[in-house]
């Protein structure tokens, strides 16, 4: 299903709140949680929670389908284990307090169902004041000796319990897990098989889902690869998470008065010890985390001090990388963090680059809304006239060419969008160039800040805003790579206010591509790659080829949504759906897959479990484009 507005027939209707009272635990659940909805989001959440809760019975079946281990598997699954070149013991560590009686014999059976043979189950009771909790665990430790447990004499919190359950640990690699969640049976067995392939990784983490009330699975995350600029608002690195123990116990373990965020704060401290090769995804939900409506799965209102912690980790990791920045929440109902990188000193001057024709409403709109509304104050405006006959738009030239920072660039030839650019670029006299289309509006006077703030970032490449429809819908959300379709837009007409796929519509992240409708990129590292292909990519996907030669250069691109813009898109030339564009489009689409190949079909911000065709993007991918144990 696409994230866009869903209209539900009333049949749809009722067995959709039906299915939300079902996993939810009862009406007055959901009814709380609507109310909470309400409240943080207006009706506009409402309705995603709705779709949410339709979207329930497609995972049901997806899970069925391609997620399900029957006993046949199961075997094979034992046998490969068995036959493993290497077999590292893991350490499941687990903190607990209070845990229902039923969660907690969960989560242990979770880990003693294990396929994977070699590992240890460390539980520190933080002094639970449930009868249950420590009898229940001092029974399990007797029956199984691969269960150690300790207790401590006076509660002190999850990160105090979490060392202490580390200190039990004799593994070489630690894995994380909370006392009422569960680890899928193949998890360890996954973790150990991509150690395998990946013999110098030190951490790795996987998708994820949510338990509800019924024990149905509901809600999967199927992650990016690692992505440490997304890393930045969203702790997309658990659930699960595994660390090498040496890489845990050198960097401190978990740091106390960081409670709530404690897991993300150890991510974010561990990677800055390691390299980014380091840090492995596993694109399999091996973690199922517990819908409960005072966890942070359910209800981040109910633990305010977590949202305390992620800020204090993000801002301390990045004042340890010698970054500057501007750490805060995205809104006062979010978990996740928005971060704005200073401006370096002397403030960089900015080539912005638009080629026009004509259409001097716009041009007008375009410059006019640049001047006016702009705060960063150090650039120049380079028009590249591509054959303007109306004499207004002419006069508008004249009198351009006479402003300051404004130069006029005739080229009177075919369109050629990467030619024009590359003309440009090469007159430009900034530091850092900023390629635009003639139809964008600016409506955010920090755009251009933000931008250049993460352009100038160590090993940053193309840099792109969120462009938005003049109705308030997301034209642009970054570019995903699409297989033949080469690529799309992510989030394509998203309301405003709408997170998106786990928030990733509203957070700064690492993408393979943005659009150059607003792309802006340092000019040395725009020369180094040698700019647009102007001989096969004139006008379409120029773009997405320019971002591609960043990343195989080793830089990485971003999306922004942060700096937010108008596009009145292709407004001056139109959509190319048929004629002679069409038959271009088609030509520089092959370019494309013939030159990028299976690139096209691995987008690492995305996910082989996600879909890629017909654009669209994040809806279940039946079936998945990677297998189910591969």
């Amino acid at each position: 299903m696409r994230w866009r507005a869903v209209l539900l027939s009333p049949q749809q209707m009722l067995r959709t709140v039906g299915q939300a009272i079902r996993v939810r635990g009862g009406p007055l659940p959901v009814a709380r949680a609507l109310l909470s909805v309400v409240r943080r989001e207006g009706m506009h959440g409402v309705r995603r929670m709705i779709a949410r809760a339709g979207r329930s019975d497609d995972y049901a079946r997806w899970v069925r389908d391609f997620d399900s281990i029957d006993d046949t598997m199961r075997a094979r699954l034992r046998a490969e284990a068995g036959a493993l070149p290497i077999a590292p013991l893991i350490s499941v560590i687990v903190p607990v307090f209070n845990t229902p009686q039923a969660f907690l014999r969960d989560m242990i059976e979770s880990v003693r169902a294990q396929l994977y043979p070699h590992w240890e189950l460390c539980i520190c009771d933080d002094a639970s004041t449930e009868a249950h909790v420590w009898p229940m665990l001092c029974d399990y430790a007797r029956r199984d000796d691969r269960i150690k447990v300790m207790r401590r004499s006076a509660n002190g919190h999850i990160c105090a319990a979490s060392n202490d359950a580390c200190a039990l640990a004799s593994g070489e690699f630690i894995a994380l897990l909370d006392h009422d969640d569960l680890l899928a049976e193949h998890a360890l067995l996954m973790v150990v098989r991509y150690l395998s392939r990946h013999p110098d990784a030190r951490m790795f983490f996987s998708d994820e889902d949510k338990l509800a009330a019924d024990g149905s699975r509901i809600e999967p995350y199927f992650k990016s690869d690692w992505n440490p600029v997304l890393m930045l608002g969203q702790n997309m690195f658990s659930h699960l998470g595994v660390f090498q123990a040496r890489l845990l116990r050198e960097t401190g373990g978990f740091r106390e008065g960081m409670e709530g965020s404690q897991d993300y704060d150890l991510a974010l401290r561990c990677a800055l010890c390691v390299d980014a090769d380091q840090i492995v995804h596993i694109p399999h939900v091996l973690y199922h985390w517990r819908l409960d409506a005072s966890s942070t799965a359910a209800n981040v209102a109910a633990k305010p001090y977590a949202r305390n912690a992620a800020l204090r980790a993000v801002r301390d990791h990045l004042a340890q990388s010698g970054r500057k920045a501007q750490v805060e929440p995205l809104n006062d109902r979010s978990p996740m963090l928005r971060v704005r990188f200073d401006v370096l000193k002397p403030t960089p001057l900015v080539s912005i680059l638009i080629p026009t024709r004509d259409r001097p409403d716009l041009l007008r709109q375009c410059v006019e809304s640049i001047r006016a509304k702009t705060h960063y104050g150090s650039f120049e405006i380079i028009l590249i006239d591509n054959g303007t006959n109306d004499p207004e738009a002419l006069d508008l030239l004249r009198e351009y060419e006479k402003a300051e920072n404004t130069e006029v660039l005739r080229i009177d030839a075919p369109f050629n969008f990467s030619a024009l650019n590359n003309a440009a670029a090469a007159r430009a006299g900034g530091t850092v160039l900023c390629l635009m289309n003639n139809d964008i509006e600016v409506s955010d006077p920090d755009w251009l800040g933000t931008l250049c703030g993460y352009a100038m970032q160590p090993g940053a490449g193309a840099v792109g805003a969120a462009l938005w429809y003049g109705d308030e819908r997301l034209q642009h959300g970054g570019v995903v790579l699409a297989g033949n379709s080469v690529a799309g837009h992510l989030h394509h007409r998203l309301h405003r206010g709408d997170p998106g796929y786990f928030g990733r519509a509203v957070l700064a992240q690492e993408v393979s591509a943005v659009t150059a409708a607003c792309l802006v990129v340092r000019k040395d590292r725009y020369d180094e790659v040698g700019g647009l292909d102007e001989v096969h990519l004139r006008v379409a996907y120029n773009d997405v080829d320019f971002c591609l030669k960043l990343t195989q250069a080793g830089y990485h691109n971003v999306y922004v949504p942060y700096a937010a813009l108008f596009h009145h898109e292709s407004a001056t030339r139109g959509p190319d759906r048929d004629g002679a564009r069409a038959r271009r489009l088609e030509q520089e689409a092959h370019t494309m897959i013939g030159r990028w190949g299976d690139r096209l079909h691995s987008d690492p911000f995305y996910n082989s479990n996600l879909e890629i065709n017909g654009g669209r993007f994040f809806a279940l991918a039946c079936p998945p484009r990677i297998g189910q144990f591969d």
